[in-house]
């Protein structure tokens, strides 16, 4: 399997390239959607009242990648699910990764001018997929009881040391 490349080289918030031709039959957005890796959006039981809400907050605008938010998920939801039980919260990712990464992978050393063209048709094969989040925008938000709104920051803190952001913590009392 090949290596993830570091997100620092997708984390701007830049325009989503889609490519325009000359010719109609070239524009197109080539390769697909590729493989999301968040499982879930739900979490718990959704159907439960509860009277606080926790929200993860991004504190500044950029590019999330799924596999940042499937961690973040699984995390969370694990210490959740170990300590309240699984009707005792509801754990709900906010954000979509709807932004397709994509990369011009360019061969280096010996053969390699037989194996890429370049920048010739530079648009590049998807190599993954982004959240677009914009500075204060929710990412992930728990809704517990009062008397289990500690466990609830304690997720909420380990989620937001999986994103490349730092985030605040937002509690929120409903009553």
């Amino acid at each position: 399997m090949a290596k993830l490349r570091k997100f620092a080289a997708y984390q701007k918030l830049e325009r989503p390239y889609t490519r325009v031709s000359k010719y109609t039959t070239k524009n197109f957005v080539r390769g697909g959607f590729p493989h999301m890796n968040v499982i879930k959006f739900d979490m718990g039981d959704p159907s439960k009242e509860f009277d606080t809400v926790i929200q993860l907050k991004s504190t500044r605008a950029m590019n999330i990648r799924s596999n940042a938010l499937e961690s973040s998920r699984m995390t969370s939801n694990r210490l959740l699910e170990r300590t309240l039980g699984k009707k005792e919260y509801h754990l709900r990712i906010k954000v979509y990764p709807h932004h397709v990464l994509r990369e011009n992978a360019l061969a280096s050393g010996a053969g390699a001018d037989r194996l890429s063209t370049g920048m010739k048709k530079s648009y590049g094969k998807s190599i993954g997929c982004a959240a677009r989040v914009k500075e204060g925008q929710v990412l992930v938000e728990v809704r517990v009881n009062k008397a289990n709104t500690k466990v609830g920051k304690e997720a909420m803190s380990r989620a937001s040391k999986k994103f490349p952001c730092s985030c605040k913590i937002n509690v929120v009392g409903l009553n």
